[in-house]
């Protein structure tokens, strides 16, 4: 299935998940909604902002990273979009991210790490990446995606403590509403947030002209990001497993979790390995591979 329409019917199944636990309320859906958007339109209005802070990012300087500068414009001049604003972080941990609402303003920040660990064609993949992850709009499809979520998971915890809508509603139902809703939702947005990578990875391809490349990147990151945590080197706040930031970077922070099993469902990154093989079909299309 397309990731585009991968991600339309991720979106749809969490929606339909959010109006069955709304169904056990009394304008529960309403107000888990509400409650909901509040949470999140402040994080996505100021997302690029908040991300930078806790990545301890400072503006990248063009006259002590001109390459950067000049492999951004070049990429966006490519896409016919406007060039976002730069910024590096002083994290050792080999990665990038990119955020803001719209390519108007967004922003691409990439770690110390990343820049020692890359060549410049690697490094040009990551950056098409990021920026396809802009021109996208995947910010707001993951704030969508985590809007609904978060009722999904309000409306669970409310019925927990109150019960719903009249005694007379299924127990059986009632009970996956308040232990396997939250789960499944969890489940749902962290597929959205995988299609979205793999999406950005395709994107980013065609941008570049360098899926080869792409792969060897992303190859080298997750290489890199294991070694250093296998050595006890951490990262930024926003590189933390527990901030909600971390989905935002073109590799899972560390190396990510362990492959295979349940905890698959739980990734907000897909398999390198997949990712590779996708960016090498991608190669054979544009006669790069046999």
């Amino acid at each position: 299935m397309p990731n585009r329409l991968k991600t339309v019917a991720l979106l749809g199944l969490l929606s339909g998940l959010l109006l069955w636990a709304g169904s056990f309320f009394e304008g529960g859906l309403v107000i888990a909604l509400g409650l909901a958007l509040a949470m999140n339109i402040g994080s996505y209005w100021f997302s690029d902002r908040i991300a930078i802070r806790m990545a301890r990012a400072e503006p990248a300087d063009e006259a002590t990273y001109p390459w950067y500068h000049a492999m951004v414009r070049d990429l966006s001049q490519r896409a016919g979009q406007p060039a976002p604003r730069l910024y590096v972080s002083p994290s050792p941990q080999p990665n990038a991210f990119a955020t803001g609402r719209n390519p108007r303003n967004a922003a691409v920040c990439v770690n110390r790490g990343l820049i020692d660990l890359l060549d410049r064609d690697e490094m040009e993949g990551v950056l098409a990446h990021e920026l396809s992850h802009v021109y996208n709009r995947d910010i707001l499809i993951g704030s969508v995606a985590a809007a609904i979520a978060a009722a999904v998971t309000f409306l669970a915890r409310f019925a927990l403590f109150f019960g719903g809508r009249d005694g007379d509603a299924n127990p059986i139902a009632q009970i996956l509403l308040i232990l396997l809703a939250p789960i499944a939702a969890m489940i749902i947005q962290f597929a959205v947030t995988r299609s979205r990578e793999t999406q950005a990875d395709a994107s980013g391809a065609e941008l570049s002209g360098k899926p080869l490349a792409l792969a060897r990147a992303l190859q080298k990151l997750e290489s890199g990001g294991r070694q250093l945590a296998r050595r006890g080197v951490g990262g930024t706040p926003a590189e933390s497993p527990s901030s909600s930031y971390s989905s935002l970077y073109i590799s899972a922070p560390f190396g990510g979790l362990a492959r295979g099993g349940l905890s698959s469902a739980f990734r907000t990154h897909p398999r390198t390995e997949d990712r590779v093989a996708n960016l090498e079909r991608i190669a054979q299309r544009m006669g790069q591979l046999r």
